[in-house]
């Protein structure tokens, strides 16, 4: 999904970044559920300034770029590489990114119980560059520190996650309090152990100064390159939120470059046009302890360089790519930033399992000695990769407003209850017992109704569908009862399947 972040007019601030007033992306509703009502073209006239404004930097090619935006916006998903299930035979890759590709129309993705599942995400093409630029400015075969500063809805630490080493360690975090549930629900549904959900003020994390190999800023903009997926971004647009967006992007990028090792990569980009939030910010980077890292991408890419001062970035146009606006360009930090020291002794909100305990929730492990397992204070049990352990551990005290780790579920006395992320995660133990489902069924699990077996069962039981992990129910002789969160039940009629 379109991971793009736009100010409303009406909660702006001048004050700490938590008070930004950015919304949930255009494709995806506050469930965390795509938009299936995002079909619009634009219809109505562009703000006369912004057309001044593309008529400027387009010249010629004005007339086929406004076209474009009469016309219906491509429909492209991007697949997880640990979980099959979902066909891409026929389908049209996305050039720059091995695991997007477009489909012919748009479905209902909510009604899809391998979205469900977290086989794929929807996410607009052009955004998917980040996985070149990732390529091309990082070490992918070893493990990485990656921080996601601007992460929900989520789409580019999905897309992150996926392209990183399996033993790097991964922030996402999210400033505005009302959009981390949303990214929750999707980074569960990608299922990485290896990730870590927070909600801070960028300028709050200086205590991880020089920790990041590789940061991402997915800036909060004018949303320019969305007109045609939404007519809000149009109506709301104006040269004052141009600015606006321009110097809060100066002031987000203050606050992440101190983040950054010497050496590490900056990868910064906006679903806007204009120079003001693009081309300027490429110059206070440049002045401000970076050079620029240019890519190489193919010509019939169609993605137009843009140049200042010798530096470039990379502008996707809906005329010459197929996908939205898009604008991106990579940086590497030359100025040295003295490395934290994280204590993994001085932890404060977790502690490690009993041994009984340990072995029971192991079992639900699919490679139980690759994990630790801890409790939270209120009872939660999760799994650390012990790949990152120190690290976990030192983040505990670094970060007061994070999730770490994977959730598997909580004991209650000697029962052990497991939660649904460990249902849709890369890591649970494949051998549990399971119902595989037909897709009406499936979708009756999503609105949550209790379903009727064939034959008897008894106790926790996999639902799956199309070999995909969905969520659990527990079986009471011919009947399940459905453990489906109730946050995640779909409302939409499923006759429109």
């Amino acid at each position: 999904m379109k991971q793009h972040k736009r100010p409303r007019q009406d909660r702006q601030s001048a004050g700490k970044f938590r008070s930004d007033g950015s919304i949930n992306g255009p494709t995806e509703t506050g469930s965390g559920q795509p938009d299936e009502a995002r079909t619009e073209v634009v219809t109505a006239e562009l703000p006369q300034a912004f057309v001044a404004q593309m008529r400027a930097q387009l010249g010629d090619d004005y007339a086929a770029f406004e076209a474009a935006l009469r016309q219906e916006t491509p429909v492209s998903i991007r697949v997880n590489p640990r979980k099959s299930g979902f066909d891409t035979s026929g389908l049209q890759p996305v050039p720059w990114c091995a695991d997007g590709f477009y489909l012919p129309e748009r479905p209902s993705f909510t009604l899809d119980p391998q979205f469900q599942a977290g086989a794929y995400y929807v996410q607009e093409a052009s955004s998917m560059l980040l996985n070149e630029a990732l390529k091309q400015s990082a070490n992918l075969t070893r493990p990485l520190r990656v921080l996601d500063l601007c992460a929900a809805p989520g789409g580019k630490s999905t897309l992150l996650a996926s392209a990183l080493h399996p033993d790097s360690l991964l922030i996402c975090n999210e400033v505005i309090r009302s959009r981390v549930s949303v990214l929750r629900e999707n980074i569960d549904k990608w299922g990485f152990p290896n990730v870590v959900v927070s909600n801070h003020d960028p300028e709050d994390m200086l205590s991880l100064s020089g920790f990041f190999d590789v940061v991402v800023v997915d800036a909060p903009c004018s949303g320019e390159g969305l007109f045609r997926k939404d007519p809000d971004a149009m109506n709301e647009w104006s040269e004052d939120s141009v600015q606006l967006c321009s110097a809060r992007q100066k002031r987000i990028l203050a606050a992440a470059a101190p983040l950054l090792d010497m050496g590490g990569t900056l990868i910064y980009s906006t679903c806007t046009y204009n120079d003001d939030e693009n081309l300027d910010n490429i110059r206070y980077l440049t002045e401000n302890g970076f050079r620029n890292h240019p890519l190489v991408l193919p010509p019939d890419w169609n993605i137009v360089e843009k140049d200042i001062d010798g530096s470039v970035g990379y502008q996707c146009y809906p005329h010459r790519v197929r996908g939205e606006g898009f604008f991106i360009s990579v940086f590497k930090k030359t100025a040295f930033t003295a490395p934290p020291k994280l204590d993994a002794r001085t932890f404060r909100s977790i502690r490690a399992l009993r041994t009984r305990e340990a072995a029971s929730a192991a079992t639900w492990l699919q490679n139980p000695a690759d994990f630790s397992l801890w409790e939270k204070p209120n009872g939660d049990v999760m799994a650390l990769p012990k790949a990152l352990e120190k690290q976990f551990l030192g983040l505990d005290v670094a970060l007061k407003n994070k999730g770490f780790g994977l959730e598997i579920g909580q004991f209650k006395g000697t029962d052990f209850i497991p939660s649904h992320a460990l249902a849709l995660s890369t890591a649970i133990n494949q051998h549990l017992p399971a119902v595989s489902l037909s897709k009406e069924n499936a979708l009756r699990y999503f609105k949550k109704e209790n379903l009727i077996l064939d034959e008897p069962a008894t106790g926790w039981l996999l639902a799956r569908y199309n070999g995909l992990n969905i969520g659990w129910m527990k079986g009471v002789g011919n009947r399940v009862n459905n453990y489906l969160p109730k946050d995640w039940r779909i409302r939409m009629d499923i006759s429109e399947k």
